[in-house]
């Protein structure tokens, strides 16, 4: 009688496994993030705001606003790439929060209007905007409202829906989309088996009792394809035998699965989101465009003796506040934050949106799948993008204190991670494009005008660094 040996266990699928057997190790890990989250936004605020001799290493508040926006948040980007949402199923204080609340909350159903696609990208969009008009990288009560009341939000809604569910995590959260879009180029992922899992139902003897498996972000495991929504919190990994810490190429998902999973707002996060508002929003401080309008209007204003734009009655939690800081917004300061960040978002959106839209048409008759498929090649220097705006508050922090070898060293990392950011988002963009061609003698140069296309759209997406790293710098 032949038997075939059982297949061997590869390092990656055990430490899957011993994640899952130490679930609880992972708890512990999480209430020690959400307790050092709590210092960083609850203490500061309570604290003088730091003068211009306060340094990172002598002041609570530079310190903290130096780990939470210069370390933490763009290395929790660069963890995803590389990772997976580990950070969502492991260290996340938000998610954390609400799945324990929602043992005990009152588990409604999820309501239809929650589960609309669109809250991802308007989520990030006011979430972006409004934290602008507060100057939230700045000032600690800021940091306070927008991700206090996020964290607030999310204990809400564990109360109100799901039973040991993150319903927030995967409907509400605004950076959700963000990290599901990232989460494509990762790596790791946790593959699952489809004939294994047929199979363990034809194994009555073994498997007459199987454990069921309380996936927190409401995803159907059976049918559970990339890494997208995955959480990685491994209470999965072993189930039915069939499912498995695995490696796999970064450009996997996107490029075959990115068809079937594309969507209208997915490519709006991209194009509008990431390559557009959060442009915006990083750029408005330092460009000379904004100092030019806002003077032409005031002037305007002044001349037909209008005064109300320019005074600076607003409190910090719509207008930033701080007089004693120098730093005070008028009505027409915060009004043109919020114009040009919402101007620059569709500008440039728009222009992307319009290039990855003549490479669509050059690959043959108008897809709307084919749209979002492309489009998701612009992911990685949308995920750069963002990382280096964040990390720009660690080069004001740091040439503040004069560490300026430094500032030197992040700087010159800036253009090595663009140059890999745009090396790999036309890589996918070569792959994808070859599933579309059909026909090779006709379909070469219909490729290699819609990758002409592509490189356009890489070239406007670098402008906006070009402009902030060189032009106004």
């Amino acid at each position: 009688m032949n038997i075939t040996p059982a297949p061997r266990t590869s390092r990656l699928e055990k430490a899957g496994h011993w994640l899952r057997r130490h679930y609880m190790v992972i708890c512990k890990v999480q209430w020690v993030v959400l307790f050092a989250y709590a210092i960083l936004i609850l203490i500061p605020p309570f604290m003088p705001l730091p003068d211009d001799a306060a340094h990172i290493w002598s002041n609570f508040t530079v310190f903290a606003q130096f780990v939470f926006w210069g370390i933490w948040w763009p290395f929790v980007l660069l963890s995803i790439v590389l990772l997976g949402r580990v950070w969502c199923g492991v260290l996340c204080p938000e998610g954390a929060l609400s799945e324990f609340v929602s043992k005990y909350g009152l588990g409604h159903a999820i309501p239809r209007w929650m589960r609309w696609g669109g809250w991802r990208f308007i989520a990030f969009g006011l979430t972006t905007i409004y934290g602008q008009m507060i100057s939230v990288y700045q000032y600690p009560k800021a940091v306070l409202l927008v991700l206090g009341g996020s964290t607030i939000a999310a204990i809400v809604t564990g109360l109100l829906y799901g039973q040991k569910k993150r319903v927030w995590c995967k409907y509400l959260c605004p950076v959700n989309g963000v990290f599901a879009l990232l989460a494509r180029l990762a790596p790791l992922h946790y593959r699952v088996d489809e004939y294994a899992w047929r199979f363990s139902y034809m194994q009555v003897e073994r498997d007459n009792h199987v454990t069921p498996v309380n996936c927190a972000p409401l995803i159907p495991l059976r049918n559970m394809k990339g890494a997208s929504a995955c959480h990685m919190c491994s209470r999965c990994s072993g189930h039915r035998g069939a499912i498995s810490l695995q490696w796999r190429s970064p450009a996997q998902e996107i490029v075959e699965l990115g068809e079937k999973g594309a969507n209208c707002w997915d490519t709006a996060l991209i194009l509008y989101g990431l390559l557009g508002i959060a442009n915006g929003a990083f750029h408005w401080s330092v460009s000379p465009l904004f100092v030019s309008v806002k003077q032409l209007l005031a002037e305007y204003l002044i001349d037909h003796d209008i005064f109300w734009p320019l005074e600076t009655n607003a409190p910090w939690f719509i207008f930033t506040h701080y007089p004693k800081q120098n730093d005070v917004f008028s009505w027409l300061d915060g009004s043109l934050v919020i114009g040009y960040i919402v101007t620059t978002g569709l500008l440039y959106g728009t222009i992307l949106l319009a290039c990855v839209a003549c490479s669509n048409l050059l690959l043959g008759r108008w897809s709307a799948l084919r749209l979002h498929h492309l489009t998701q090649a612009l992911i990685p220097i949308a995920g750069v993008s963002v990382f280096l705006g964040l990390s720009a508050t660690t080069v004001s922090l740091l040439r503040a204190d004069h560490l300026l070898l430094l500032v030197d060293l992040i700087k010159k990392l800036w253009f090595v991670f663009l140059a890999i950011a745009n090396i790999a988002s036309l890589y996918l963009a070569i792959k994808i494009v070859m599933r579309y061609i059909r026909c090779i003698s006709a379909g070469i140069l219909r490729g290699i005008g819609a990758l002409l296309c592509f490189i356009l759209a890489l070239a406007i997406a670098d402008s906006a660094w070009w402009l902030m790293l060189s032009r106004w710098a």
